[in-house]
């Protein structure tokens, strides 16, 4: 579950969608829930470095040019701690950051069987 941090706003307001390459020839996991493909793509430790740092976090499934829920869609922003005191590394779109970069480095954002994805930016935001 995202942080409630957000009495100041939100900001850096991001939608990814997340897909499985299609060659043509391999045959691509279909999702019969978000709780499937939030798995299926990214590890635990990905997982909760969203829940942790994002404020606004919210999912879904995508058809893809077949009409197949074999897409994740995520929408995600960022709230500040709002406190003059707290050093821009130190707040939430920072932290994620920083935490999505060493995990990325360590190879433990998106899952070894999920190698073959493209994340690409959309400007249609969920919610």
């Amino acid at each position: 579950m995202p942080n409630s941090d957000s009495t100041f706003g939100t900001f850096n307001k991001q939608t990814k969608i997340i897909a499985q390459i299609d060659d043509g020839s391999t045959t691509l996991t279909e999702f019969a829930d978000v709780a499937a493909a939030k798995s299926f793509f990214f590890t635990d430790d990905a997982l909760t470095c969203m829940d942790e740092t994002c404020t606004v976090l919210l999912w879904a499934l995508e058809n893809d040019g077949n009409g197949k829920k074999t897409r994740l869609k995520t929408t995600f922003a960022f709230g500040t701690k709002g406190n003059s005191d707290i050093a821009e590394a130190d707040d939430w779109a920072a932290q994620y950051n920083t935490r999505q970069t060493a995990l990325r480095n360590a190879n433990n954002w998106t899952k070894p069987t999920s190698q073959d994805i493209t994340i690409t930016d959309s400007s249609s935001h969920l919610g």
